[in-house]
């Protein structure tokens, strides 16, 4: 029976045809109805719909030929590579697609090392070529200088129309091996994805390594020494199908009944509660590049935004977060995440998935903060986040202590790989200059396209870097990046108060030649999304109580001389005067509080 069965993903860049060609894939087997078809069916969140993009690996179980073929949709971007390694360690062989137009991009190269890594087949394909602009000779040498195959074993299709699946569905079954011989050994299963069920509990998606788990079993999971009675074990169609049981190398899901979500991990390994057996190896932990701190509103919503976050970590692996207490914002946490695009998606799922309100403070990465000999800081960083007794990291901008027991900081550095046309070479290298990027080499893949390697600093990265090189490369650009090292560098931190009241959500930290420049960017994003008031608002940006840079918000003022009619100017005048008089009372109250729009966390964000 494992002759017949076939696992296997599909890996490209963002935006290439994956989740397209996926569909085609359904519509062939017939697993879905014509009826129930429709585009991009895996990407099942709304927010996958709306973006066109996938945030979420994907399994479904598809019949063909007489074979099981055990399809994982995987996302493209940069962002969620996590998604990505998961998907590779449950499967035997990756469809490396790339795109007919557009050619070989940063992921397409970043993915495909990955699926090296793990040992897959990889089985190279050719989309789009139905578009006027697809150029099937010119990318194919990319993909054989990429990958070293030859012009035959590239496959071409066009996932829109259906044209050249069918060959690729069977060049699938000849080329990805069949997972090996392992049923009559005691159960070991690996977990690569989970969610939460209201009325089922926990359902772990999971690839069976050896063994056979049925409905009913009683099973452990390693990593918490949690034990548990099956409630359903099955295939995804792309729904849940029961079918009682899954065997050694099928991929499938269970239904564990578990209520208390921090029991079931992914990476976990599950087997039966009597036995005996190894752990498997999991996956590798994951690093946040990005923190950000997330607070509710209403102080009264915590409990409700600690169990939404739980719940989404049980289905995004890759977020890292722990409690935080702030004066101002209340109670709220610290969360870790792999880029921009991350936290965005992460927080758009918190308001619409579970109707919270949450305030967003400004992204910041994690520095290293070396103290000067004898001196001691005083702060409350838990014991697993120092690096040693003089060192410690630091994940906000509102933890930076005393200047004067600090002997250096440093910053993440990352390898980042550029990939353009080479006629764009002269516009990105002055961009990455500008960006404190330090050029390394250069190479080529086919004729006119080039991978240009660099180390940037994750701070210039994680804020407009991309958007810039999509503009100086009218689009064509792309990139990956991964950290490399840290490294010493000159930083101090902004406090950005508006009404002459700080707000610590807008605390950031920032290069010390550079803090004009960012902080008059800062207050003038803010200038155009706070509402005006009744007052005057001052929006300051400073550095150890010295403003650096400021704007004005001028009051809202009616217009009391509407109801006049015509008489001697006094009589405009006298009313005028009777206004400034009441504005100039009301300021000598103090000013009133200003709420601040969503818009204004969002615009500081991206600068």
């Amino acid at each position: 029976m494992l002759d017949k069965i076939r696992n296997f993903c599909i890996i490209a860049h963002i935006d290439h045809g994956k989740s397209t060609l996926a569909d085609r894939f359904l519509e062939l087997t017939r697993t879905v109805e014509d009826r129930k078809m429709r585009n991009q069916l895996l990407d099942q969140m709304d927010l996958e719909q709306e973006r066109g993009i996938t945030i979420k690996l994907q399994p479904v179980q598809m019949d063909y030929d007489g074979y099981k073929l055990n399809l994982i949709d995987t996302p493209g971007h940069v962002d969620f590579s996590y998604e990505v390694s998961r998907s590779l360690a449950a499967v035997e062989g990756a469809i490396l697609l790339v795109d007919a137009a557009q050619g070989v991009q940063a992921q397409t190269v970043a993915n495909l090392y990955l699926a090296i890594e793990q040992g897959l087949e990889i089985i190279p394909v050719l989309n789009k070529i139905d578009l006027p602009s697809a150029d099937v000779e010119k990318v194919s040498q990319e993909i054989i200088d990429l990958i070293g195959c030859k012009k035959e074993d590239i496959f071409a299709c066009s996932a829109k129309t259906g044209e050249g699946v069918e060959a690729i569905l069977q060049q699938v079954i000849k080329k990805v091996p069949g997972p090996k011989q392992e049923i009559d050994k005691d159960l070991r299963a690996l977990i690569f994805d989970s969610y939460y069920d209201e009325f089922k509990g926990v359902v772990a998606y999971l690839r069976v390594f050896e063994g056979t788990v049925q409905k009913n079993d009683s099973v452990k999971f390693f990593a918490t020494n949690t034990d548990t009675e099956m409630l359903e074990a099955g295939v995804l169609k792309p729904q849940l199908k029961s079918t009682g049981c899954l065997k050694a190398g099928e991929i499938g899901y269970i239904i564990t009944g578990l209520k208390e979500i921090e029991k079931c991990r992914v990476g976990d390994t599950i087997t039966l509660k009597k036995s005996h057996v190894q752990p498997l190896a999991g996956y590798k932990d994951v690093k946040p590049m990005v923190y950000a701190g997330i607070f509710c509103e209403e102080g009264s919503d915590y409990n409700d935004l600690r169990e939404a976050i739980n719940k989404l970590k049980l289905n995004d692996a890759s977020l890292m977060f722990e409690p935080e207490n702030s004066p101002v914002l209340g109670f709220g946490f610290r969360c870790g995440f792999l880029g921009l695009l991350h936290l965005e998606i992460f927080t758009e799922r918190l308001r619409r998935e579970f109707n919270l309100e949450i305030v967003i403070t400004t992204p910041s990465v994690a520095y290293r903060v070396h103290q000067k000999a004898g001196t001691k800081i005083d702060t409350d960083i838990k014991k697993e986040q120092k690096v040693d007794s003089s060192t410690f990291i630091m994940k906000n901008p509102n933890e930076f202590p005393d200047p004067a027991i600090v002997d250096y900081i440093e910053e993440p550095i990352m390898a980042v790989d550029i990939l353009c046309p080479k006629e764009y070479i002269g516009n990105v290298m002055p961009l990455v200059q500008e960006s404190r990027g330090d050029y390394l080499t250069t190479e080529y893949i086919g004729a006119d396209r080039v991978i240009i390697h660099y180390h940037i600093p994750l701070a210039i990265v994680i804020v407009d870097f991309y958007d810039k090189l999509k503009s100086v490369s009218s689009g064509f650009a792309s990139m990956n990046y991964e950290l490399l090292k840290y490294q010493r560098a000159d930083l101090v931190k902004m406090d950005i108060l508006v009404a002459e009241k700080p707000v610590e959500a807008f605390s950031t930290i920032i290069y010390r030649d550079s803090a004009f420049n960012t902080g008059k960017k800062i207050v003038q994003a803010l200038k155009e999304t706070i509402p005006k008031q009744q007052f005057v608002i001052k929006l300051q940006a400073s550095i150890g109580g010295k403003v650096i840079a400021a704007e004005r918000i001028n009051a809202l003022r009616k217009d009391v001389t509407a109801k006049l009619y015509g008489g001697d100017h006094s009589r405009k005048q006298k009313l005028l005067n009777k206004q400034k008089k009441g504005k100039k009372k009301m300021m000598e109250m103090g000013v009133g509080k200003v709420k601040i729009p969503q818009e204004s966390f969002i615009a500081v964000m991206k600068r």
